[in-house]
C-alpha cells in the first residue's frame, strides 16, 4: 500500500504551503516489476472539524472532505502555516478541539511541519527538547514561546528522526524533497524536482535570505567613528583609528561602543563588510578577488571565509541565487543557471512519541 499522508488544513492556512504534500508526495512514482507506474504516496487533506470549508489567508476558501478521524490513519502527517493559530501562536498552547484531534494521531507516526506549522508541534510537545527550525521572522518568538524547543532559526529544514520541521514557503517544498529521497531514494526525489522545475537540493540556509541591517543608536558617541569606518571598508581599519575620530583612549571607546551596539567594534566591522561584500555580489559584476578588496576583505579567500561562517553559503552561490531575479528585475536575460545543494539539520534517531 502506498505511504498515507496526512495534510492538517487548519483556519488561515496558506494556499501554497498547503498543496505542496500533493505537489511533492503526490506525483511520487515507483515501478512495478512488469514496468506500469505506480504511486509511492497517497495524499489526503483534513480539517479539525468535519468534512467542509476551511478558511486560508486568500479571498478563497478550501473545500476539505476529510475530518479529523482521517489523522489516525496517517503514516506520515503535515502541518503546513497558517495566520489563524491563535493560542498556539499567542501562549503556546493548543485549543481543545486541535488537541482532541491531534490525539488521534496514532504512536510512531511522522510528523512535519512547514514554516509556522511548528508552533502546533511543539504546543503538542513534539519538539520539547529537540531541534526544530521556523521561518526567521519569527524564530525569537518561537524560541521566547516554547523555550524548551532548541531553534535553529539558519537552517531550511531539520530531520530529527520522526519530527521534521522546515523554514518558510519554500523550504517546505526542500523538505518534502528530502522525505522522498529518504524514503526512495535520490532518483525518485530528483525526477519529481525536475517536473516541479525546483532544484532537487539548495545551498545555505536561511541566513543569506535574512536583511540584517544594524540599527544606529539615537543617542551616541561612536557615530562618527562608525560612519568614518564605513566611508573606508575597503582600507584596513584599526581600532585605535576609530577610537581616534572620538578623541578616546582604546579601551574607553571599546567600551562605549558595546554599550551602544551590543557587539564588539571589530564584530562589527565584519558585519558591516558582510553587507557591503552582499551588496556587491548582488548588483555587480565584479570579480570575487575585487568583490573582496572593495569590502575590505583583502582576498577571496578570506571573503569565502567569513561569508561561509555569516551565510552558510560561499561568494559564487550567494552570486548565482541573487543575480537571477536581479537580471529580470533590470529587464535583462538571466543566464540559465542551476541552484542545487543545501543544508539540514542533523537526522537522529528518536523513539515514537505517544
Amino acid at each position: 500500500m502506498p505511504h498515507r499522508v496526512v495534510v492538517l488544513a487548519l483556519d488561515g492556512a496558506l494556499p501554497f504551503e498547503l498543496g505542496i504534500p500533493q505537489r511533492i508526495f503526490g506525483r511520487s512514482l515507483g515501478t512495478e516489476p512488469d514496468g506500469r507506474d505506480r504511486k509511492l504516496y497517497e495524499v489526503v487533506t483534513c480539517s479539525i472539524r468535519p468534512p467542509g470549508p476551511v478558511r486560508t489567508d486568500a479571498d478563497f476558501a478550501v473545500l476539505v472532505e476529510h475530518g479529523p478521524e482521517a489523522l489516525a490513519t496517517a503514516d506520515t502527517v503535515v502541518i503546513p502555516a497558517s495566520y489563524e493559530l491563535g493560542p498556539v501562536f499567542d501562549e503556546g498552547r493548543l485549543t481543545e478541539e486541535l488537541a482532541a484531534a491531534l490525539a488521534l494521531v496514532r504512536p510512531g507516526t511522522r510528523m512535519v511541519s512547514i514554516c509556522t506549522g511548528s508552533y502546533v508541534l511543539a504546543a503538542a510537545g513534539y519538539l520539547d527538547g529537540r531541534p526544530a527550525t521556523t521561518h526567521w521572522s519569527s524564530a525569537d518568538h518561537f524560541q521566547r514561546t516554547f523555550p524548551q524547543v532548541r531553534v535553529d532559526p539558519d537552517v531550511l529544514f531539520i530531520d530529527d528522526g520522526d519530527v521534521l520541521t522546515s523554514a518558510g514557503v519554500a523550504a517546505g517544498i526542500d523538505l518534502c524533497l528530502h522525505l522522498v529521497r529518504r524514503d526512495h531514494g535520490a532518483a525518485v526525489a530528483n525526477e519529481i524536482a525536475r517536473r516541479t522545475v525546483v532544484p532537487p537540493y539548495r545551498d545555505g540556509g536561511q541566513a543569506q535570505y535574512i536583511h540584517r541591517p544594524l540599527p544606529e543608536p539615537q543617542f551616541a558617541t561612536t557615530t562618527a567613528a562608525r560612519a568614518w569606518a564605513l566611508a573606508r571598508l575597503d582600507r584596513p581599519i584599526l581600532l585605535r583609528d576609530m577610537a581616534e575620530q572620538e578623541a578616546m583612549s582604546v579601551r574607553t571607546f571599546t567600551r562605549r561602543f558595546r554599550e551602544e551596539v551590543g557587539i564588539s567594534p571589530g564584530q562589527w566591522l565584519t558585519q558591516q563588510r558582510v553587507e557591503r561584500a552582499r551588496q556587491l555580489l548582488e548588483s555587480t559584476d565584479l570579480s570575487i578577488d575585487q568583490v573582496a578588496r572593495d569590502a575590505g576583505f583583502g582576498t577571496a579567500t578570506s571573503l569565502r571565509q567569513h561569508l561561509q561562517a555569516a551565510l552558510g553559503v560561499p561568494p559564487t552561490v550567494y552570486r548565482r541565487t541573487f543575480r537571477s531575479s536581479a537580471d529580470a528585475q533590470d529587464g535583462r536575460r538571466p543566464t540559465p543557471r542551476t541552484v542545487a545543494g543545501g543544508r539540514l539539520g542533523l537526522p537522529s534517531a528518536r523513539a515514537p512519541r505517544p
